[in-house]
């Protein structure tokens, strides 16, 4: 299985860069600021992430799928929005709620693998569902919905220069 192990190490670093861009998207978004380069590669690394994720073996309906699926949904209507539609109009809610949605979900797998791949972290929430996990589930969801509700009312790219 050298494949699936070469699978994994590219899926993993293409979405750590992922999250990487999408702390800069989101600084961006928070500080008024166009980081179009930065955005390009978030969106490119996610969309990798994306069609990396779907090519490793199928087990059935799993999580990861899940989150896969749904992620794909919301990665079409972002990037119409942004490359596409250039944030005109109600396009520039349907970028920001997606891009940071799409950050989220990518962060939320973060936790989700380090607890499951790092020995003190697993040994902190060994089922995945006891509580340290759960509480860093939880201030993440809560960071991104200051984050969100905050770049919705403050980013307006017609305003800025790229």
């Amino acid at each position: 299985m050298p494949e699936v192990a070469s699978l994994t190490i590219f899926h993993v670093i293409i979405s750590l860069v992922a999250i990487v861009a999408g702390i800069a998207l989101a600084y961006g978004l928070l500080t008024l600021r166009r980081f179009d380069r930065w955005t390009l590669v978030f969106m490119v690394t996610t969309a990798l992430t994306l069609v990396t994720g779907f090519l490793f073996p199928y087990g059935g309906l799993t999580p990861a799928i899940n989150v896969g699926i749904l992620c794909s949904a919301i990665f079409i209507p972002t990037a119409l929005g942004r490359y596409v539609f250039h944030m005109n109009g109600a396009w520039r809610i349907v970028f920001v709620v997606g891009a940071l949605m799409l950050f989220y979900f990518n962060c939320l797998v973060l936790i989700v693998q380090s607890f499951q791949k790092i020995p003190a972290l697993n040994a902190l929430a060994p089922l995945g569902n006891e509580p340290p996990i759960l509480a860093a589930q939880s201030a993440l969801l809560v960071v991104f919905i200051i984050i969100g509700i905050l770049s919705v009312r403050r980013f307006r790219p017609a305003l800025l220069t790229a």
